[in-house]
């Protein structure tokens, strides 16, 4: 198998290579926007043609939530058109999109899990420019994986976990949102559902769709807090926690609007033998790469 990735250094990115790199006899080519402009539909064209890919995984986004706000025309051309080039070209080409979204294009007005076939109603900028990029990849290729995720945590590059690690260390106290709800997801895991979701589509055991893979616990970002902290104590990163005071989203004003709940139901993915992250423990494997 030869794979393409975009959206190669960041933090799914970085962990689709690790993964990839020990798989014997594939190969693949990761890229970011320094090396392949996605939005640029003869960039991608000649890019297939050069490489000839089995596979695509398109894990490039603008995922700067605040600032889509004012930003909406950026976020657009890559979270939108960039994935209807993608789509178009990897339709012409015979091979498999395998596309990542968000938990973003709910509304977080539901109380249960959602479902992949429950009604999409994004409340930003950033949710309405990832389900216009759904839709596009639907409508630009039969062979389309498309998979949401949720609040996503690795050992690469700038995320919660890293930050409120670093926060932590530097204070007493701190005010953490607690009436928002998700499931925290290891871009490991990701990585992992992603290739075999793949592979499993190569061979007729699934479906071109849209698949639900998130974390197995739903959490607010104050109890998540909390468990980094305590797994970051335990681990001596942290001589001890800090206060945490639980607040309402509405004490923490941001740009974006953010759904009050968008749990994500994975039993689709789980129905085919993939199975939710297990977040704490892609949470131990994060600390514990932040303590070598």
């Amino acid at each position: 198998m030869k794979w393409l990735i975009t959206g190669g250094n960041g933090q799914l990115g970085r962990c689709l290579q690790d993964r990839l790199q020990v798989r014997s006899g594939d190969e693949f080519r990761a890229l970011d926007a320094d090396t392949l402009d996605i939005t640029d539909e003869a960039a991608v064209a000649a890019e297939l043609a050069s490489y000839q890919p089995d596979v695509l995984i398109n894990a490039a986004a603008y995922t700067a939530v605040d600032k889509a706000e004012s930003d909406e025309a950026v976020a657009a051309r890559v979270n939108a058109d960039a994935s209807g080039i993608l789509a178009a070209a990897c339709e012409k080409a015979g091979i498999w999109l395998a596309h990542v979204s968000t938990d973003y294009v709910f509304d977080g007005s539901a109380s249960i899990a959602y479902r992949e076939e429950d009604p999409v109603s994004p409340c930003s900028v950033y949710g309405a420019t990832k389900l216009d990029g759904e839709k596009l990849v639907t409508a630009g290729t039969s062979r389309h994986l498309i998979v949401r995720t949720a609040w996503v945590f690795s050992e690469y590059g700038n995320n919660f976990v890293k930050t409120m690690l670093r926060l932590g260390r530097e204070r007493d106290k701190l005010s953490v949102v607690a009436d928002q709800f998700g499931c925290p997801t290891y871009a490991g895991d990701i990585a992992d559902c992603l290739i075999r979701l793949v592979l499993m589509a190569r061979d007729g055991k699934a479906e071109a769709g849209i698949y639900h893979f998130a974390g197995d616990l739903a959490v607010n970002w104050w109890s998540f807090t909390r468990e980094i902290h305590a797994m970051a104590v335990s681990k001596g990163l942290m001589s001890k926690a800090p206060a945490l005071e639980a607040i309402p989203g509405s004490a923490y004003p941001t740009p974006a609007k953010r759904p009050a709940f968008s749990v994500l139901d994975c039993s689709k993915l789980n129905a085919l033998g993939i199975a939710p992250s297990d977040w704490r423990s892609g949470l131990n494997h994060v600390l514990n790469t932040v303590s070598e």
